[in-house]
């Protein structure tokens, strides 16, 4: 295919999403007018629904891989080098508004499989604290669960809830209490750059997790689309290619469940149920090793 076929390709592709990145920047613009004001769970919660929440976090991710495609078309003929490019190099040069349903599911699922390495240092982390805890019923009840990760199975609610004080805020496993290498691991595993303020964010990414998850069981996770229930699960650590929808459904509510019942002081249980609840999972085991 010639450079100024795939440029006139590309711009009909660029034409049928256009109207949907200008509403999901409107959207975005206004939850950001919002955030100034009241950030979440500070005054209540925000309003918003959702999609508008997912939006939120995905949208400066976008707007930073499609930004150089935009300056560098403004040049006079650059248009016939970038669009090319951009279509050879979606994943890179495009935002998801100009992916196919296909695309955004290949593309997630690499973006996923990076994160996933780091699931493991996590537990490590995990296994080596476990001498610093006192003797006692919790320490016991937090080793049961390590026996179970180790052996390729899950915790269940119960068990996890029962362990939640683990990850209170100066606790062994709370954001001022774990180690620099199980902060950096965290920060990588839910796709975050390694600059400034990595407890801060961490915090912070806790916080929009809960609110999403607050949505989520407000409108129901049997409401969601198909696509909206991967989209959902790869945000929160699951690969969901060739799971069953029941499955998915299944492991949402759990995850929702432990989410909405975590305050402020225990958000660091929220950064840590991607290994609690997703570590064993034969799709993400797939995804790794395919």
């Amino acid at each position: 295919m010639s450079c100024f076929s795939m440029s006139f390709k590309l711009i009909d592709v660029l034409n049928c999403n256009i109207t949907e990145s200008t509403i999901s920047f409107i959207i975005f613009m206004r939850f950001s007018s919002l955030r100034v004001a009241r950030w979440i769970n500070r005054n209540g919660r925000d309003g918003l629904a959702r999609n508008e929440l997912e939006l939120h976090f995905q949208m400066p991710k976008d707007m930073v891989r499609v930004a150089p495609v935009l300056l560098i078309s403004a040049l006079p003929f650059a248009n016939y080098v970038i669009f090319p490019l951009a279509y050879m190099f979606p994943r890179h040069l495009l935002s998801r508004h100009f992916w196919s349903l296909q695309q955004r599911v290949d593309f997630a699922a690499i973006a996923l499989r990076k994160r996933l390495y780091n699931q493991r240092p996590i537990l490590r982390c995990l296994q080596v604290r476990l001498g610093d805890l006192e003797e006692g019923k919790l320490r016991d009840q937090w080793a049961n669960i390590l026996g179970l990760l180790g052996s390729g199975a899950h915790p269940n609610l119960q068990q996890i809830q029962q362990v939640s004080g683990l990850f209170a805020e100066t606790q062994a496993f709370g954001m001022a209490g774990i180690w620099a290498n199980h902060k950096n691991a965290l920060v990588r595993l839910h796709g975050m750059h390694m600059g400034w303020k990595r407890r801060w964010r961490l915090r912070e990414r806790a916080k929009l997790l809960r609110e999403m998850d607050f949505m989520i069981t407000e409108e129901g996770v049997t409401s969601m689309s198909n696509d909206e229930m991967r989209y959902a699960c790869f945000l929160r650590g699951l690969n969901p290619v060739n799971v069953k929808t029941d499955e998915l459904v299944l492991w949402l509510h759990k995850w929702t469940l432990i989410s909405n019942n975590t305050d402020d002081e225990h958000l660091s249980l929220i950064l840590h149920l991607p290994i609690l609840l997703g570590y064993n999972q034969p799709s993400n085991w797939v995804l790794l090793y395919q």
